[in-house]
C-alpha cells in the first residue's frame, strides 16, 4: 500500500471544492477512506488549514470538518530532528521543507502529493501532483 504526504493544497482544493484540482483531491481522499493508499500530513498543514478555512466558516464547523478528515488520514510527528534537517536544507520554503523531512522521518513514506512540485525539487521522495499519482493508479 502507497503511503502518502498530502500537502495543504490538495486538502484546501478539497475543502475549498477549487475546479478542476478538488476531483482528485476528493479521488485520493477516497482511496484513502477505502484503505486503498496511507495518507497523511503534518501539524502545520493542518493548522494553515484551519486558519484558512476558519475566515469562511464557524469555528465549530471547522473543527467538525478536520475531524472527519483526521478520520481518514494520519498526522506525522514533528521532532527537533525534523526541524533541524529542515533548517539545514536547500528547500527555499521553510514549510514545505517541515513537510518533507515529516515524510522521511516517518521512514515508510515515499511519495508526496502537492500541486506545488517545484516547491519539492529537493525532496529524495517522489513528488507527484494528485492527477498525476491517481493516473498510475488506473
Amino acid at each position: 500500500m502507497d503511503k502518502v504526504l498530502l500537502a495543504a493544497d490538495v486538502i484546501l482544493d478539497f475543502f475549498f471544492d477549487r475546479e478542476p484540482f478538488a476531483t482528485h483531491s476528493a479521488e485520493v481522499l477516497n482511496l484513502c477512506l477505502k484503505n486503498k493508499i496511507g495518507g497523511f500530513t503534518t501539524p502545520v498543514i493542518i493548522g494553515n488549514v484551519y486558519y484558512l478555512l476558519k475566515k469562511t466558516a464557524k469555528n465549530e464547523l471547522v473543527v467538525e470538518k478536520i475531524k472527519q478528515l483526521l478520520v481518514i488520514i494520519d498526522i506525522l510527528q514533528m521532532n527537533k530532528t525534523v526541524v533541524i534537517n529542515a533548517l539545514n536544507s536547500d528547500f527555499k520554503d521553510f514549510e514545505d521543507a517541515l513537510q518533507n523531512f515529516s515524510a522521511i522521518e516517518k521512514g515508510d513514506i515515499d511519495i508526496i502529493l502537492t500541486r506545488n512540485i517545484k516547491d519539492y525539487k529537493k525532496s529524495e521522495l517522489a513528488v507527484l501532483s494528485p492527477e498525476t499519482y491517481l493516473k498510475g493508479k488506473i
